[in-house]
């Protein structure tokens, strides 16, 4: 039988970071390629697989210096690993007013057309979502779950 302090000590526990690596790049292209190397590397570094995660920074990180990019202000990519065996990805970018179209795909959908990139994002994260703030920025999220990959 769990008690009340059995869970919280495992919620706490999921939560902890037992990797985490964040920096601020530069809201430009050459940024967004960098950040989609680095996650690379530091995913590498921690033994992790790096696919999907890569393309899922790039994506992020692409939308970050394309559609949340505002002069003189950078984008922070940051990568978490939970003791619950998860990766998740994170892209902060200064246009909190601008939430990214959320367009799922169609059968006649272009690939230049608003969204369609987060449909890539969908379709290989567990999670993912946008959480606002602090102001102006806002915070493109997602979550792979390492234990179900191989």
């Amino acid at each position: 039988m769990n008690t009340l302090s059995d869970v919280n000590q495992e919620i706490t526990a999921r939560r902890t970071p037992l990797h985490q690596f964040t920096v601020p790049l530069s809201a430009t292209r050459r940024g967004a390629r960098l950040a989609r190397l680095l996650a690379t590397e530091q995913l590498r570094s921690w033994e992790l697989p790096f696919d999907p995660a890569r393309l899922i920074v790039a994506e992020l990180a692409s939308n970050a210096a394309v559609h949340g990019r505002v002069p003189g202000r950078s984008f922070r990519l940051g990568l978490i690993v939970t003791a619950a065996a998860t990766l998740r990805i994170e892209v902060t970018d200064a246009r909190g007013e601008q939430p990214p179209a959320q367009a799922r795909a169609t059968a006649d959908a272009e690939p230049s057309e608003a969204g369609h990139g987060l449909v890539l994002v969908e379709a290989l994260a567990d999670r993912w979502g946008v959480r606002t703030g602090p102001v102006p920025c806002k915070t493109v999220w997602a979550e792979l779950d390492l234990g179900t990959r191989g």
